[in-house]
């Protein structure tokens, strides 16, 4: 069975090239571009892995970590945080939601695939 990622990302083009390369990998990806619809998306697609990118519209991506830990159904969920930033303190921040990871962009695809194999194999 094809394992599924969450690809929360409100830039396009960085959704389209992740999307391309997971696609390439064997995954099925389904995406949501804000912190509302993500909640709704990993609901429905019930996903082996969400990326999750931090600075989003509708509320940043610990908001969404906080309710994906918060269900019975996603409160296990791997999270793969990605962001721009450089600030430590979002570093820490992530490691705290337990099977997570984080990466900075822009990450290399070695990087992106390592994290995803550490939560799917």
């Amino acid at each position: 069975m094809t394992q599924t990622i969450l690809l929360v990302e409100d830039d396009k083009k960085i959704t389209m090239a992740l999307s391309l390369r997971l696609q390439a990998m064997g995954y099925k990806v389904d995406s949501a571009a804000d912190a509302v619809y993500a909640m709704k998306a990993a609901v429905r697609c019930q996903p082996e892995v969400i990326l999750l990118d931090i600075n989003l519209p509708g509320g940043n991506g610990f908001v969404v970590a906080d309710r994906l830990r918060a269900s019975a159904n996603l409160g296990i969920t791997p999270i793969i945080f990605i962001t721009a930033s450089k600030d430590p303190e979002m570093r820490r921040r992530a490691a705290s939601y337990g099977e997570s990871a984080y990466l900075e962009k822009p990450f290399q695809a070695a990087q992106l695939v390592e994290a995803i194999d550490k939560f799917t194999h």
